[in-house]
């Protein structure tokens, strides 16, 4: 009983007072008074430091119930200070709508002037962001007319008479602009970005070249910059002879391009229209196949009908020559003359064979110009059918909203179908012309070999 009373009351020491059992050396009780002083001093050390913890906390208390009671005196103190606040406000507000009544008062008719000159200044402020002039006149009078355009906002200045002298002198120089033609150097952003300097030609308000090159004008930066596309070479050739134009040399012609809201935008749409080459390269595979078949017979239908230009000459001078020549006429009568003496019959058969031996020849390859004449029309269709198999699998992707989607597929229907009808033309007009060619020389083997039969008849 008494170990098991020992055993209790040391466990229940060691729950109460674990630290301080750390910082007291550990004696072994030998018996119950020696664990009853133990568990007294324990008790006392830990009733100290909870002593003390408790003090802590009610002065902690107290400091927080204090900085609490200052902060509600200073909320207490700021809203004193906004009610002021608020009433000078009010008094101010009074005040000002007093003084803008005055100040209207006091304008009188000039606050409808004021009033279309900060709308005048706005409308040429924009103006002269995109005209062609502010590479020359500089961004000054944007800056100027944006500053005016704020200060009139704010109805608290009145624009002084320089100002509005200034306004109007900007206005004049621009409508004065739209009738000159000015040379003036200035760097010019090429295509790849970087700049050169340049003599630069505006026309009016509407274009601005350099040499053969026509330039737009770059807000952003403020220079003028190459066109990444020139238009037609009639349109360059314009810009060339005003660029190297002088007094001198009088009046030269030049297309202005006045339409858009400060000129050029005609131009830039002719440059979006793609070339020759660009327009054949929207017909694909297809395309190529068509141009090559077609530029490939057109090229031998030229070869084919030189030759036969050639014997209808050699057959032409055979039939005034009395030697017999190395062309089919004279060897037709080379023929007729050695089956003179035999029968008419054998000797009319000999000649037939003869005329018919000379026939591929001459009409050798015809046949070929005629099958391409044919079949590029059918080959264009089919460049038609793909194109458009192209489209429905677009629309059926990304729906009809963007046209741009399906011009690609449209083009190759289109193209090929012109591409096959451009190789079609000129050569069933080649083998007409080869066909009445090698026909030619054929009647006039045939009308000899006759006259041979009829002169044996006789």
């Amino acid at each position: 009983m008494k170990k098991l009373l020992f055993t209790s009351l040391f466990v229940l020491l060691a729950f109460f007072n674990i630290n301080a059992q750390e910082e007291l050396e550990v004696v072994e009780p030998s018996n119950l008074d020696m664990l009853l002083e133990l568990v007294k001093e324990g008790k006392s050390k830990e009733q100290a430091e909870n002593d003390r913890r408790e003090n802590e906390f009610i002065a902690a208390r107290n400091r927080q119930g204090e900085i609490l009671a200052a902060e509600q005196r200073e909320l207490a103190r700021q809203e004193r200070i906004a009610d002021e606040l608020e009433e000078i406000f009010r008094a101010n507000q009074e005040k000002l709508r007093i003084a803008e009544e005055a100040y209207l008062k006091q304008l009188g008719s000039l606050n409808e002037l004021f009033g279309h000159m900060q709308s005048i200044s706005t409308d040429s402020r924009v103006t002269f962001e995109t005209s062609l002039t502010a590479a020359e006149f500089g961004k000054e009078r944007e800056t100027f007319l944006g500053d005016l355009t704020s200060k009139m906002g704010e109805s608290t200045e009145l624009p002084t008479i320089l100002e509005i002298e200034r306004v109007w002198y900007e206005m004049m120089r621009e409508m004065k602009a739209t009738g000159e033609v000015v040379r003036f150097n200035t760097n010019v952003i090429n295509v790849d970005g970087s700049q050169a300097e340049c003599d630069v030609v505006r026309i009016g308000v509407y274009n601005a070249v350099c040499g053969s090159s026509y330039l737009e004008y770059v807000p952003s930066k403020g220079q003028y910059q190459f066109l990444a596309r020139q238009p037609a070479g009639r349109y360059t050739g314009s810009a060339s002879r005003v660029s190297n134009a002088d007094a001198a040399s009088g009046y030269v012609s030049f297309s202005v391009d006045p339409s858009g809201p400060s000129g050029g935008a005609l131009l830039a749409n002719l440059i979006q229209n793609p070339s020759l080459l660009e327009r054949i390269n929207q017909g694909g595979l297809i395309g190529y196949i068509i141009l090559l078949i077609g530029g490939i017979t057109l090229l031998f239908a030229i070869y084919k009908y030189v030759s036969l230009f050639l014997l209808g000459r050699a057959v032409d001078e055979q039939l005034t020559s009395s030697s017999y020549g190395d062309n089919p006429l004279g060897r037709v009568l080379s023929v007729g003359e050695t089956h003179m003496k035999d029968a008419i019959d054998r000797l009319e058969l000999k000649l037939a064979e003869s005329i018919m031996a000379e026939r591929p020849a001459i009409e050798r390859g015809i046949s070929f110009v005629k099958i391409v004449s044919v079949v590029a029309p059918l080959a264009g269709l089919l460049g038609t059918v793909t194109g458009m198999i192209i489209t429905f699998q677009q629309i059926t992707l990304f729906g009809t909203g963007d046209p741009k989607i399906m011009a690609g597929g449209i083009s190759q229907a289109l193209v090929t179908t012109v591409l096959g009808l451009v190789v079609a033309i000129p050569t069933t007009l080649a083998h007409s012309f080869l066909q009445s060619s090698a026909r030619s020389v054929v009647d006039v083997l045939e009308e000899q070999a006759t006259g041979i039969v009829a002169e044996k008849a006789k």
